[in-house]
């Protein structure tokens, strides 16, 4: 089987993923390896069945960085080091200690009142929505798509807007791995800790403070790494999943011929791009707990294994005669034990779906400003989602009033 390794930064990755995705797996099979920036090597799973097990199986393929053997050639300045670092965190913490921070996560954010979340968004999306709508042009993405995540996020954590604006363009920094990805993670860690600060001297009707008062017990420290992770999981993906959608339905027969009435296909339309653009596409990582083995692949000791979920969900051996439609089947919420916890689901499908639908009802003539073949999407081969959205539509008048 051919062991040359794939990189991952390369045109390739964004211009056809999907193409690019085909040509792996008929290269390398299910389990892919790669070289990172820095040339730090990994492997990428991207069969179904195969990630599938990963995701399974924490006692074969753990979650705690401290495992990972490569340590040592990552450079001081790596730029995907933010998502990595041994931080004690539920994304990397294992067994009881996993379980600990997972309850509290969960329980604080099954307090968010569904009825309350819809009303914020609308009213959020509506804001936004009225900064622009007299115009009669705009950049979907960067005015409303990769904005409303934050506000909503914002609200759950007891911010104003304006902070939720300021650490969803920090998030996006970090997130992105360029070169002032670990600035922006030092910000990040810097006003996380001051709004637990205010809480913990202020309790308030939010998920910090709920997390502040939960029997899990959690420090300050512990509780500022935690509150990343959360926006983190939240704010970008939620975003890209919004943009995606309206991207699809922007340039997709099935929606586009009907856009003005195409509330009814907004989930739809969302849970297609769950499977054919989800926006995580890469997430690191898992680390092998011993030698073993995984699709035909000898895995060592401390070798991190990529979940390739973007892979994972078109692999044609699990998607043969299988349709995207009211089929959730997908693993873009991951699988087992560190999933993305159920009420952080259900509050990005509404928050998502919502954006959708309060766009469709005040611009119904929205279209496309550029043909979609010139779209670009960014370069990351971890998020997937265009670099800009720019529509055109009916100027309208702003409803005011929030």
């Amino acid at each position: 089987m051919n062991v040359c390794p794939v990189r991952l930064r390369g045109p390739e990755h964004t211009t056809d993923p999907a193409g690019h995705l085909e040509k792996m797996r008929a290269e390398h099979g299910p389990v892919v390896p790669v070289l990172m920036d820095s040339d730090v090597p990994a492997w990428l799973v991207i069969g179904y069945r195969e990630l599938h097990h990963v995701l399974n199986t924490p006692s074969v393929f753990a979650r705690s960085s401290a495992r990972w053997n490569a340590w040592e050639r990552v450079p001081a300045d790596w730029p995907l080091l933010p998502m990595v670092m041994q931080l004690p965190t539920v994304l990397y913490s294992e067994g009881d200690e996993h379980r600990r921070r997972s309850r509290a996560i969960t329980d604080a954010l099954s307090a968010v009142d569904p009825h309350e979340l819809r009303a914020v968004t609308v009213r959020m999306a509506d804001r936004l929505i009225d900064t622009f709508c007299g115009s009669g042009s705009v950049d979907l993405r960067t005015a409303y798509s990769a904005r409303i995540p934050a506000l909503v996020l914002a609200w759950i954590y007891g911010l104003e807007d304006r902070r939720g604006d300021e650490l969803a363009q920090i998030m996006t920094t970090m997130i992105d791995g360029g070169p002032d990805a670990m600035a922006a993670q030092r910000e990040l860690m810097t006003r996380m800790a001051h709004l637990v600060a205010e809480r913990r001297a202020a309790p308030g009707p939010d998920a910090v403070s709920r997390l502040l008062a939960h029997p899990a017990g959690y420090t300050d420290d512990e509780l500022t790494a935690e509150l990343i992770v959360v926006l983190g999981g939240g704010n970008q993906p939620t975003g890209e999943w919004i943009g995606n959608a309206l991207r699809l339905m922007l340039t997709d027969e099935r929606f586009s011929a009907s856009f003005a009435g195409a509330r009814s296909s907004v989930r739809a339309a969302l849970n297609e791009v769950l499977w054919e653009d989800t926006p995580t596409q890469i997430h690191a990582g898992r680390f092998a707990v011993h030698d073993t083995e995984l699709g035909g692949r000898r895995i060592g000791r401390g070798d991190m294994v990529l979940l390739g979920l973007s892979g994972a969900n078109q692999d044609p051996s699990v998607r043969a005669g299988v349709t995207a439609e009211g089929n959730n089947a997908h693993l873009s919420f991951s699988h087992g034990a560190h999933r993305c916890p159920f009420p952080a689901q259900d509050i990005a499908e509404t928050v998502a779906a919502t954006a959708v639908e309060i766009l469709l009802d005040r611009l119904p003539d929205a279209e496309l400003a550029v043909a979609p073949h010139d779209l670009r999407w960014r370069s990351s081969p971890w998020v997937r989602g265009v670099s800009s959205l720019p529509v055109t539509f009916t100027p309208v008048t702003p409803r005011g009033g929030y």
